[in-house]
């Protein structure tokens, strides 16, 4: 089945309504989003002043993290679900750059992300990159799809960045992790990134009850102890579960806590589990 079928048209955007993807990419930087998104943004800005660093914080993270698992871990394959807005240095790009070969899948629902499925869609010869249109909830979709692209005989990197804190029921959050770790080989990996309530607690409610009154969907902010849950039974790397700034920086990166924190770990399939 061709990654394209059953993309949403730009036609069926409500551009009034503020959303998250937009919103990140506003925070980003970039140009695809408008006045409602920019307004919400603003909005959480006068709350958390550094949400834009928190923000690019992450993005680096997906960066250094990737650069990682393709030159020191050996994967050529990654699984990016809640992927948002192409920016600069997308997972595919990042990969494609250490080893041509990475075959890349994205997986998001939101109608503008999907409108920009072609940019993300490109690869170079060796590789291939593909797009899912899947709510992150709906493993069984993106699972069975992404084997049009995957072997899943052999290990896949399945990031989810940004994604989990708009899933706010926890049994659910984690049954989401549980059905794609359980379904990728021993040798694989999961990254995750999420908003903390941790870092300035306070002005961090505050502007998730702002998000959640202007913005969808709803945002859930969690604390160290439930992503280390997440990663429980797997071999988290070290430094653990940090805030983005703080896994593994190079020289001269920013190390000041920011709103996210994160963390990687091999995949273990352990018979105790």
């Amino acid at each position: 089945m061709p990654a394209a079928a059953g993309r949403t048209t730009v036609a069926e955007l409500n551009v009034d309504v503020p959303h998250t993807a937009r919103i990140w990419n506003y925070w980003l930087g970039g140009t695809d989003n408008y006045a409602a998104d920019r307004a919400v943004g603003d909005q959480v800005r006068d709350f958390l002043p550094d949400i834009v660093a928190s923000a690019r914080a992450d993005r680096a993270f997906l960066q250094r993290a990737v650069r990682h698992l393709v030159a020191e871990a050996g994967i050529r394959q990654f699984l990016d679900i809640g992927a948002g807005l192409p920016t600069a240095h997308n997972t595919h790009e990042v990969a494609q750059a250490i080893a041509p070969e990475c075959r890349v899948v994205y997986a998001d629902n939101d109608p503008l992300v999907l409108a920009h499925a072609r940019t993300l869609l490109t690869s170079t010869a060796e590789g291939r990159t593909d797009y899912i249109d899947a709510d992150a909830r709906d493993t069984g979709t993106i699972l069975r799809l992404a084997r049009h692209t995957l072997d899943f005989d052999r290990p896949i990197a399945v990031l989810l960045l940004g994604v989990l804190n708009f899933i706010g029921d926890d049994d659910e959050a984690q049954g989401v992790v549980s059905r794609l770790t359980a379904a990728v080989p021993t040798g694989s990996y999961l990254a995750v990134a999420h908003p903390t309530i941790e870092v300035k607690p306070e002005e961090s409610a505050a502007a998730a009850r702002q998000w959640n009154a202007t913005a969808t969907p709803p945002i859930t902010l969690r604390r160290r102890a439930d992503l280390e849950r997440w990663f429980e039974g797997h071999d988290l790397l070290e430094p653990g579960v940090v805030t983005c700034t703080k896994w593994r920086p190079g020289p001269g990166d920013p190390t000041g806590d920011v709103y996210q924190f994160c963390g990687v770990a091999a995949v273990a399939h352990r018979t105790n589990r």
